[in-house]
């Protein structure tokens, strides 16, 4: 399971191509691209980097099993005019896309990914592969602590080659690059993942590990499936969801609501549903342990942690919990609990803003991690298969 789980994290180094590959996986098991929305069998749609896919089992029940992740990733998004010439070098200037750990990107082989549209309005999705690095200021030019990191000047990313970004980019899609309109390119670390004795070190974790377990888990689980199961992976988690492909956006609840007018009233079979919310947790980091809730410390290859928060910075509320439990114990997977230390901020998740918009009853999950948001994070392989089979018995479960 590890090495399919590390070649779709490299190929899928933006939304755009994790959305793509989800999709193409999809139909090569017989989903299919139409608007029969609530005809049995499986269906999808993808839209700007995010994708939705659902299955309709036969005499389905009008319950909805859904399965939320996100596939974007905090990294440094090319400008509109991106071709900078310094000192020499030829840069990308690059605006910050949600919250990365701004110090681990640099020194790192670079790819630029994503997307580019051509004046024929077609997409083309984009990969460069290594052409760029962030160089640090060698150490002998700077005294005491680490200089402060300049969010404008010092992340300018530098080509290895001489030539612009957006030629490299249509290069690398096969087109003219005279044909390029406009495009959404991100960094990505080139380097593939690796397994480090029972750790997995590699980039896009989160929450590439709940795209790829959700996938799996649909199609492990579709054909003992009862409800109707729902794959729903957003783009723009990482910078608020607030967008049309976001989980703050309309995507999901058209679909629901598409789907549900075949078996009765939309508002009151997706109240009666349920909802994972899956995004990556944290793990205890060892040389930082005052940073977690002293009687909460989710340990990676322990299993799948469930996330509660009293500010309802996530969803998760008794009922919801009690599910996401008792198919962790369905799995015979092993289950954590983190709540946060109440000295230090959490994050949050879709699952908030999906259950909000949709009165969807909603329980947050997730792997748990450390180096959350570093351009190369780390989990435990144990977990990806515990996640896998905890989802399927989620998606399977008969009630």
């Amino acid at each position: 399971m590890t090495q399919p789980f590390i070649d779709f994290i490299a190929e899928s180094p933006s939304a755009f191509h994790a959305a793509s590959n989800v999709a193409s996986r999809l139909q090569a098991e017989g989903f299919s691209l139409d608007d029969d929305a609530h005809a049995p069998g499986g269906h999808l749609i993808v839209r700007d980097g995010a994708v939705v896919a659902w299955w309709v089992p036969e005499n389905a029940r009008p319950r909805f099993r859904v399965v939320g992740s996100h596939t974007d990733s905090p990294g440094l998004m090319a400008k509109p005019d991106p071709d900078v010439v310094r000192e020499g070098f030829r840069q990308v200037a690059v605006e910050v896309y949600g919250g990365p750990i701004l110090a681990s990107w640099f020194d790192r082989d670079l790819t630029f990914a994503g997307r580019v549209v051509t004046t024929d309005r077609t997409e083309h999705l984009v990969n460069t592969g290594p052409v760029a690095r962030v160089p640090n200021l060698a150490i002998h030019l700077y005294r005491g602590d680490v200089p402060e990191i300049d969010r404008q000047v010092h992340t300018q990313p530098i080509l290895g080659v001489d030539r612009p970004l957006l030629e490299l980019a249509a290069e690398s899609a096969g087109i003219s690059a005279g044909d390029v309109v406009a495009h959404e390119l991100i960094t990505a670390d080139a380097q593939r993942g690796e397994v480090i004795g029972d750790l997995l070190a590699a980039g896009r974790l989160d929450n590439l590990t709940s795209v790829w377990a959700s996938m799996e888990a649909m199609l492990a689980a579709k054909d003992d499936a009862e409800d109707i199961l729902v794959l729903a992976a957003f783009n723009h988690e990482e910078v608020g969801s607030a967008s049309t492909a976001g989980a703050g956006g309309p995507l999901l609840e058209r679909v629901l609501t598409k789907v549900a007018q075949g078996f009765g009233d939309p508002a009151e079979i997706i109240a009666g549903s349920i909802q994972v919310s899956a995004d990556a947790a944290h793990a205890v980091h060892p040389n930082y342990p005052g940073k977690h809730d002293p009687t909460h410390h989710p340990l990676v290859n322990k299993g799948p942690v469930l996330k509660i928060n009293a500010n309802q910075r996530y969803a998760s509320n008794a009922a919801t919990e009690t599910e996401w439990i008792l198919a962790c114990r369905a799995a015979g997977v092993p289950h954590q609990t983190f709540v946060g230390n109440n000295a230090v901020p959490c994050g949050s998740t879709i699952g908030p803003i999906s259950s909000t918009r949709l009165g969807l009853p909603t329980v947050d999950v997730g792997v748990p991690l450390l180096s959350m948001h570093s351009a190369r994070e780390l989990c435990g392989v144990d977990d990806m298969d515990y996640f896998v089979r905890a989802l399927t018995a989620f998606y399977a479960a008969a009630q």
